[in-house]
């Protein structure tokens, strides 16, 4: 294999400056095309961002030279390129959330292991320097045996803001698929895996009015819960308490916080790659920070840039098809509880993904 991983990123939208940036902070990526369903938006991220190629998903699909492909489409297609991209006999690398539907997750992971190419997914924010830090002290001991954790996502919804909020609302939004994969897989990182999980899930209001200036006074029809209260039990023993809404206009909660038997620990947004750290040891009655242990300074792409590691190096990727299939698996038993009215098993199952090494020069990962 070529010592740099040749990379062609499909969908050219919102999220695309942060990854191409993101991917060459690494040495080890060259990003070599860009495609879209609108050829011309492709054309002109390739002008922006100097990349050598714009052309159609199949154009980047058939060619030879791209070994890994970065997946940004919308979430309805992401079963769909991934699957493609896998045909393709090129390794993958998709935004989150992994598919929509348990058995197009699986479908994935099978795809991949018969066509002998690697596939994983997005959020990669665990990679980055707040949640490495906390993994660490976990891992030290600083907070004792983990016994709880609640993990908190409320706002609005996106129609204030957003250019397209409509797939938010529709099946494969809401905010458990759209922000669950980022608290999910943070605690998962943290804590293990998950064996059990309830909730309860409603549609709070059954039509959202877009008020950001481009789109103001439009009616958005809501298809998913918008509003999901849970309960995942840990293969660990920890009982976590999970709430993702988008019907909160304001609140004072924090966003993830993991309670030990020697202490606790606050957990920075998982949307992010920084901080801030803090804990809080037995009997200190206040906080502390604590300063980061692991770079800060990478962004989206640092997942694709963990798997080009692993095919340069023989080692798995951390972002891997498992940890998201595992992570789609608890949303949809979210659901599935929420509907039964009683606990659901999780079937799937996961590893903590490797912790980062300390001392990584910027732009290098570990071989």
């Amino acid at each position: 294999m070529d010592a740099r991983v040749k990379v062609g990123i499909l969908g050219c939208g919102n999220i695309f400056p942060q990854y191409i940036n993101g991917c060459r902070a690494f040495g080890l990526l060259e990003v070599v095309a860009c495609a879209d369903l609108d050829l011309g938006r492709a054309r002109a991220r390739a002008e922006e961002f100097s990349i050598s190629k714009a052309c159609t998903s199949e154009e980047l699909l058939a060619d030879p030279e791209i070994q890994l492909v970065v997946n940004l489409t919308v979430p309805q297609a992401h079963f769909e390129i991934n699957l493609a991209a896998i045909e393709a006999g090129k390794n993958v690398h998709a935004e989150k959330p992994f598919a929509l539907k348990r058995e197009d997750g699986q479908r994935i992971l099978a795809a991949a292991a018969a066509k002998g190419v690697r596939v994983g997914c997005a959020p990669d924010t665990f990679l980055g320097g707040g949640l490495q830090t906390c993994r660490k002290l976990i891992d030290e001991g600083w907070i004792g045996q983990p016994v709880a954790a609640v993990a908190f996502m409320a706002g609005h919804g996106p129609e204030a803001w957003h250019p397209n909020p409509d797939f938010f609302y529709q099946f494969g939004g809401g905010p458990l698929f759209d922000m669950g994969p980022y608290y999910i897989t943070a605690l998962i990182s943290l804590l293990g895996p998950v064996t059990r999980v309830t909730s309860s899930a409603r549609i709070s209001f059954p039509e959202r009015i877009a008020t950001s200036q481009a789109l103001f006074g439009r009616r958005i029809g809501v298809e998913v819960p918008t509003h999901v209260a849970g309960v995942l039990d840990f293969e660990s023993g920890v009982v976590a308490t999970l709430v993702m809404s988008f019907d909160v206009w304001a609140h004072n909660l924090p966003r993830i916080e993991i309670y030990g038997s020697e202490g606790s620990l606050s957990v920075p947004d998982p949307n992010t790659f920084g901080g801030p750290v803090r804990i809080s040891r037995a009997g200190a009655g206040a906080w502390s920070d604590i300063p980061l242990t692991h770079s800060a300074e990478v962004g989206r792409g640092i997942g694709a840039a963990d798997m080009a590691y692993g095919l340069v190096y023989g080692r798995p990727h951390r972002a891997s098809g498992q940890l998201a299939n595992h992570v789609l698996d608890v949303m949809a038993s979210l659901y599935d509880a929420s509907e039964s009215g009683a606990h659901v098993m999780v079937q799937s199952r996961a590893e903590r993904p490797a912790p980062l090494p300390l001392g990584l020069l910027p732009g290098t990962l570990d071989g």
